[in-house]
């Protein structure tokens, strides 16, 4: 019966940072799993000490750590899907993408964390440059935002036009089978609205606009909720729009917790009305 239930069970991996609030990285990405069913694995790969109201510290995990947890995962557990996040320096970043071409991990979703959505670069120009050589290539999708979407393309990035050629040449020079550029840090029309580009079809997806600051952790809880999809044999198109939907009813019910910026709501069924 034990071996029944645990075949019908999908699996997804996170690759990504420990939020210490609770909000983002890895402690979002596991309650995002949670919520669709899918169970979830994880490797650490820094642990940031943050709140509301910002990040007072990180510190990087040995990438012999990181290896081994995705090791340990893949070799007794398996999984059907994976999904990276802050992987903070360039030894990580090779190591992780080491680790997914020896492995063969499936389905992986790269969320390309490498600057703020207020613009601030949080990995150096060598993690950048391992990351489009070496990670971004494995990729089933990525999803940068606009900001990365410009170090990515080369180009400005502050309307729908300007997100529909960075998805192009992101696609066509970093050999991404999907890029996902996300609106949600433009403002105006292109708020909240997402550019989807596979060398054939270019797409504008668009939700509900959703009035509230505390947005922490969309970015995670979006390639999450991809990535579990994924995992539960969604195809990628599908994957996305599910994510989509997700997140936008995560933010109508956004946590009001502590001085700053919330995080979404991923557990909103559960919420009280």
């Amino acid at each position: 019966m034990n071996a029944e239930i645990k075949s019908k069970i999908p699996v997804a991996l996170t690759i990504a940072g420990s939020d210490s609030g609770g909000g983002a990285g890895i402690q979002a990405d596991l309650r995002t799993f949670a919520f669709h069913c899918v169970h979830g694995t994880s490797a650490v790969t820094c642990v940031t000490a943050q709140n509301t109201l910002g990040v007072a510290r990180v510190d990087a995990m040995p990438p012999e750590a990181v290896v081994a947890q995705i090791q340990a995962v893949f070799e007794d557990i398996g999984v059907q899907a994976a999904k990276t996040g802050m992987l903070l320096n360039q030894e990580i970043i090779a190591a992780v993408a080491k680790q997914v071409e020896a492995l063969g991990i499936p389905n992986l979703v790269v969320d390309p964390v490498m600057v703020s959505r207020t613009g601030a670069q949080l990995i150096d120009d060598d993690a950048v440059k391992t990351l489009r050589e070496q990670l971004i290539p494995q990729a089933a999708i990525i999803t940068p935002n606009r900001y990365e979407a410009q170090i990515l393309s080369g180009l400005t990035v502050n309307t729908l036009d300007d997100m529909r050629a960075a998805a192009q040449v992101i696609h066509r020079h970093l050999k991404a089978k999907v890029v996902l550029v996300k609106g949600g840090g433009i403002s105006g029309n292109a708020r909240g609205v997402d550019i989807w580009f596979d060398g054939q079809k270019l797409e504008t997806l668009t939700t509900q606009q959703v009035d509230t600051h505390n947005t922490h952790g969309t970015g995670c809880t979006l390639s999450a909720a991809i990535a579990a999809n994924l995992a539960k044999g969604e195809d990628l198109w599908q994957s996305v729009q599910q994510a989509k939907k997700y997140v936008t009813n995560a933010l109508t019910y956004a946590l009001d917790i502590g001085r700053g910026q919330g995080p979404v709501g991923h557990f909103y069924p559960l919420l009280p009305n």
